[in-house]
């Protein structure tokens, strides 16, 4: 007995298995799925513009006499009704789908009058269902107006007990005016709501002049037009999304300035206010501009303000701008008008919304038209009968008494005066008071009324004009009864928000600190000269140390031929004790690319060049204006190089008619004018420098000022100080002339050079020498003119060590007599003597 059990379960269970591939059972489900969710979920029908929750809602408040007249009931209750009759999901879809249709910020034309708290622009969520009341608005009304005179299609509802409706009769084109926005599988659509006065005027204009065009429509349908109004920037996308449905406009907010306050008074559509209060608030806290006092929400019943006080000093325009370009305060939207047309999701144009909304309209008001015709023609046919009766009504009364019942006396009606059974039910139903010479006459006039009413109604039904002057008549009146002004403006192009970030920073005083191994730091002057010592990394050393404005820009030169384009502003604030950040935190360097050259820019449109020595005997000249970039993410080219060729020197001068002198390794030195050097641009290589061996590179190369002396440093450590007349001036290409004692070993190479005048010698300022182990500090004024042709030895650097040098700037007082005007004395003495006195 069990085993037969046993038997029976599992031809049971094989009976319910099925084999079937994975893929189409997936595929087969999914498909039903969509199907569901783009027809009945989340996207709208064209005809009136909602999505089935919402029709369920408002026909569940239609039936249950909510109207806008009627007192307020409780929420609970509706949603209570239409989740046991239409809607078989959760409550708090429901709700919160009632919830929307009421919530002024986001509807134009709101579909439900709700008492109670439902929610905020703040984002704030409504009261629960249990608090709040509500009623249909008069705009909901309209939507269902005439739908007891089965103007649209019925359907039974999920357990079938209910009939509900396919879609609303919609007296006028909601989808529209209202928009709409949902994601289903697939599709989304984000409709914006167009305000319903211009909308009937299309749909009027499109009724009475049927090829009228995409730019007819515009001219009276201006764009969207927002609950929460603010002004839409870009016709030319407005018109393309009425044209293909597709296009992305500009929302922006309504702001004024008055007396150092930015006040803002409309934001863009579906906006979070506080959102918006948060972020500009984060702003000032974060300081990504300078000059914002305080945030403040002003809202209130009497409309919406947020008002951001501006710091003395400061341009309430330039933070305007700011504003607007980084936070919600400008917004765009992207049409994507898809809806559902003939139970397929499509996307569609103004035009064939418009199309599908007349089409609707027209079987709505034939519906009705046949519905009233039917009704008319049934009781005309009643009233024709009574009147009849009266001509007869001794014997008729007497056909009556003689009746056994009511059945009989309508059958002996029939046969006797060949009454239908519509008019003997009529007569033997007839109220004797009906039988007075007043109410005859009122029946022979209903009788004309409704004559007339027929031959309109069939006029309608057979007259396509009739039937659109029917329209556009009632299309009048609901216009009249719920137009309001347009509140969004429409705004020609799309303004471009362009903002200067210098014009966001305050501008002050700061030292900029950059070591040689790349570490970058900016601190305030009360830090600097409170710090003794700088801290700095074993074996690194300072390269560049300068009092800056936060408005001037540094560019960081690299052997490789990059430069780094960095404001001042954007450098890391520390104190000047700590490390600072490695400049590979702002921007990225090669493993073997190294800093060489560090100049402060105060404008790149002073008529000002950069000199460029290569290794590999190149030399170019840029103009300074070509160095000014907006983008400076990562490293950018300053000068083309061949394969194996790096740059060695760089230098900026303002004097087109100066010299260069430039070295090679072996101390060949080679003076010419700078004006044989072409401009050229950042990407290209430059030209030969001067006649050099194969096996000979150049070192470096500096611009000559008047009256300067020229300090070469050597990789021994030397410093030679030679007067610029000491070199011969030749043509660029020439063969150079040979500074150092040629020797075989251990010869003098040329590291580094740099230029001194009399102000600098003078005041004794400080020569820096960096080797990748130390830093060595020299007074400029033990720098002599040596009798040794190799110079004086300062510092003893390991073999193959390179050397750097760079002089303390100080600026040049005239007064003093220029260093190439001293005859050379054998006794220096004398030269100081003369300096000094």
């Amino acid at each position: 007995m069990a085993k037969k059990t046993v038997d029976l379960i599992s031809e049971f269970v094989d009976q319910k298995i099925i084999e079937e591939n994975l893929e189409s059972i997936v595929g087969e489900r999914f498909g039903r799925y969509s199907k569901y969710i783009i027809q009945d979920r989340a996207l709208p029908d064209v005809r009136d513009g909602l999505k089935p929750v919402q029709r369920r809602v408002l026909y569940s408040m239609f039936k249950l006499g909510m109207f806008s007249d009627k007192p307020y009931k409780k929420s609970a209750r509706i949603v209570g009704d239409v989740i046991g009759k239409y809607h078989p999901h959760g409550d708090t879809s429901v709700y919160d789908a009632m919830v929307r249709l009421s919530q002024t910020w986001k509807m134009l034309t709101p579909l439900v009058d709700m008492h109670g708290n439902n929610g905020s622009i703040d984002g704030d969520s409504s009261a629960a269902m249990r608090y709040t009341e509500a009623r249909m608005s008069a705009a909901s009304e309209i939507l269902l107006q005439d739908i007891e005179k089965r103007t649209v299609d019925f359907v039974p509802n999920f357990d079938d007990e209910e009939y509900e409706p396919t879609v609303l009769p919609s007296r006028y084109p909601n989808l529209l005016c209202n928009g709409a926005t949902g994601i289903s599988a697939g599709y989304a659509t984000e409709i914006p709501p167009h305000n319903l006065r211009e909308v009937i005027n299309a749909v009027v204009k499109r009724i009475e002049k049927p090829d009228i065009t995409i730019d007819d429509v515009i001219k009276i349908m201006r764009g969207p037009d927002f609950p929460t109004g603010a002004i839409v920037q870009g016709k030319d996308e407005i018109r393309k999304a009425f044209e293909t449905g597709r296009g992305r406009i500009i929302i922006r907010s309504r702001t004024m300035i008055e007396n150092q306050q930015i006040i803002v008074t409309e934001i863009p559509y579906e906006v979070n206010k506080a959102a918006l209060v948060r972020k500009i608030d984060d702003i000032r806290i974060k300081k990504q501009i300078d000059g914002i006092d305080e945030v403040r929400d002003e809202s209130d019943r009497e409309g919406l303000r947020i008002v951001v006080d501006v710091k003395k000093g400061f341009d309430p325009q330039v933070i305007e701008s700011f504003l607007l370009k980084k936070t919600n305060l400008t917004k765009s939207y992207n049409y994507n008008m898809v809806a559902i047309n003939n139970k397929r999701p499509m996307l569609m144009g103004v035009l064939q919304i418009i199309d599908a909304y007349i089409l609707h309209q027209k079987e709505v008001i034939t519906n009705r038209s046949n519905y009233d015709l039917r009704r008319a023609e049934k009781r005309l046919h009643v009233v024709d009968g009574i009147i009849k009766m009266m001509d007869v009504l001794d014997e008729v009364i007497v056909l009556i008494r003689a009746s056994k019942n009511k059945k009989d006396a309508k059958t002996k009606l029939s046969k006797a005066f060949k009454f239908s059974e519509e008019q003997a039910e009529a007569i033997v139903t007839l109220q004797l008071y009906r039988l007075s010479s007043t109410d005859i006459k009122s029946l022979q006039e209903e009788m004309r009324s409704l004559q007339e009413t027929i031959a309109e109604l069939q006029l309608i039904l057979n007259n396509e004009t009739e039937l659109e002057r029917v329209i556009v008549d009632e299309l009048r009146t609901i216009q009249r009864k719920l137009a309001t002004k347009r509140l969004t403006d429409i705004e020609e192009e799309i303004e471009k928000i362009t903002i200067s970030e210098e014009e966001l920073i305050a501008e002050e005083q700061v030292v900029v600190g950059i070591t040689k191994e790349g570490y970058i730091k900016s601190t305030s002057i009360r830090s600097y000269r409170a710090t003794e010592e700088v801290t700095l990394r074993d074996n690194d050393s300072m390269i560049f140390v300068d009092e800056v404005s936060t408005l001037n820009t540094i560019l960081m030169f690299t052997n490789k031929g990059n430069y780094v384009y960095l404001p001042v502003y954007k450098i890391p604030s520390y104190k000047w004790r700590d490390l600072g950040t490695h400049i590979n935190n702002i921007v990225q360097l090669e493993e073997d690319e190294f800093i060489i050259k560090v100049l402060r820019i105060n404008d790149f449109s002073e008529p000002k060049s950069l000199l460029f020595v290569t290794k590999k005997n190149l030399i170019k000249q840029t103009a300074l204006a070509d160095f000014d970039v907006s983008r400076y993410t990562k490293t950018i080219r300053a000068i083309a190089l061949n394969k194996g060729d790096e740059v060695v020197a760089i230098d900026i001068t303002d004097n087109p008619d100066a010299e260069v002198i430039i070295f090679s390794q072996r101390g060949e030195a080679l003076r010419f004018n700078l004006n044989e050097i072409p401009l050229t641009s950042t990407t290209a290589k430059g030209v030969k420098g001067m006649n050099l061996s194969s096996k000979q590179h150049l070192a470096s190369g500096i611009v000559l000022k008047n009256h300067h002396d020229l300090l070469v440093l050597s990789n021994r450590g030397h410093i030679k100080r030679i007067g610029v007349t000491e070199i011969p001036k030749k043509r660029r290409t020439n063969k150079g002339v040979q500074m150092y004692k040629i020797v075989r070993s251990n010869p003098h190479l040329v590291q580094d050079t740099c230029i001194m005048n009399a102000t600098q010698y003078k005041n004794r300022v400080i020569i820096r020498i960096n080797t990748t182990t130390q830093e060595v500090l020299v007074n400029a004024f033990d720098v002599k003119y040596e009798k040794s042709e190799n110079g004086k030895q300062f510092v003893r650097p390991k073999k193959g060590t390179p050397l750097f040098m760079d002089i303390e700037q100080v600026e040049e007082d005239p007064s003093i007599t220029p260093l190439s005007d001293y005859v050379r004395e054998e006794d220096h003495e004398i030269v100081q003597q003369q300096l000094f006195e």
